[in-house]
């Protein structure tokens, strides 16, 4: 008698990904791989973990981790994950390259709350070494492990490693869809600026040190092109508007079937970052309304913070603030300073 693994039918857990990981399934020892619609593989790992590779005679280089759920309680891009694996494992979705899967803070998606003690996307890069007694330690690890064996079986051609690592915004932003590109010390690719065009990606922020973030690891560890995005709102399970992130959701299925997008979508608009507001202490002070947007511009001679004998004064002519976060433990970031560089970095694209 045969499974419908090996008859090629999708199982529970390709069906409905976001429901079998939430509801702590795994698989039993001979249920853990198989094949769905056109031959492709796919693969059990871990919770929230799932490798789909396409049929072996298919001959393409790239390979993609797409991960979401980083921060528990950003859904609209976990369900969008969990329909891809479906629309994959049905034939409705083409993939002609390997994918991992990940769906990131599971303990945090299954209590709808960011993390519990730790927020997750501040622990790779081995900063979770740090915390060894953090619920989130151990995840971040895991995640590790599953990204470097992941692009240890991956080509080493350029642009063959990718890393989407998408997100949603606390707050409001004046770009509703932005990126972050981590820091390598490489140039920036024009390959991964044209797919956040088509992805409707209005505006991408350039980190100029290297982070502790899921997308920072990946570029790092891994050499993948990586990039994290903000896609909209935080909204809980079933309540998302899914349309409003057609954009990114059209453009990873375009690159997961190797297929030309919107060639000529705008490449969107680039920020680099210039300083960071710190909070030191219990008595900082962020002086900004609490529910500033995200990207919003500051004049010179401004004054945003205040810590003791710490003091942050806008000093270009124009600096925009994101990420601003005043509740933050003392001595993490409370907020990003930026400032735009759009022409410059258009023209050193590689």
């Amino acid at each position: 008698m045969t499974s419908s693994a090996e008859r090629g039918e999708p199982v529970a857990m390709l069906d409905d990904f976001l429901a079998y990981t939430l509801a702590g399934t795994r698989p039993a020892a001979n249920d853990m791989q198989g094949t769905c619609a056109g031959g492709v593989r796919w693969s059990w790992l871990d919770d929230g973990v799932l490798l789909l590779e396409p049929a072996a005679s298919l001959n393409n280089t790239r390979s993609v981790l797409a991960s979401a759920g980083v921060h528990g309680d950003e859904t609209a891009p976990i369900e969008l994950l969990s329909h891809l694996v479906r629309d994959i494992a049905r034939g409705e979705a083409t993939l002609t390259c390997r994918l991992l899967a990940i769906l990131g803070n599971v303990d945090a998606m299954r209590d709808a709350c960011r993390y519990r003690d730790d927020d997750l996307n501040r622990l790779f890069s081995g900063r979770h070494l740090q915390l060894p007694h953090s619920h989130e330690a151990p995840r971040a690890a895991a995640l590790e492990r599953a990204a470097v064996q992941f692009f240890d079986a991956a080509s080493n051609e350029p642009g063959a490693r990718w890393h989407i690592d998408m997100h949603t915004a606390i707050r409001a932003s004046a770009f509703e869809r932005f990126a972050l590109l981590p820091h390598t010390g490489r140039p920036f690719s024009r390959a991964m600026f044209e797919w956040l065009g088509e992805a409707r990606i209005s505006a991408v922020l350039l980190h100029t040190t290297k982070g502790n973030t899921y997308s920072h690891f990946t570029a790092q560890a891994c050499a993948a092109d990586a990039c994290t995005l903000e896609l909209g709102k935080v909204r809980p399970f079933g309540q998302n508007d899914l349309t409003r992130f057609e954009g990114a959701d059209q453009a990873l299925r375009h690159l997961l079937a190797g297929t030309n997008g919107n060639t000529q979508a705008e490449l969107p608009r680039a920020f680099t970052v210039i300083d960071q507001i710190t909070k030191q202490s219990d008595a900082f002070e962020l002086l900004v309304a609490p529910d500033v947007a995200n990207f919003t511009p500051f004049a010179k001679h401004t004054l945003l913070a205040r810590d003791g004998d710490y003091r942050y004064v806008v000093q270009h002519d124009e600096e925009r603030l994101v990420f601003p976060n005043a509740t933050v433990k003392p001595g993490l970031r409370a907020g990003l300073m930026v400032v735009e560089t759009t022409e410059e970095t258009h023209g050193a694209l590689v």
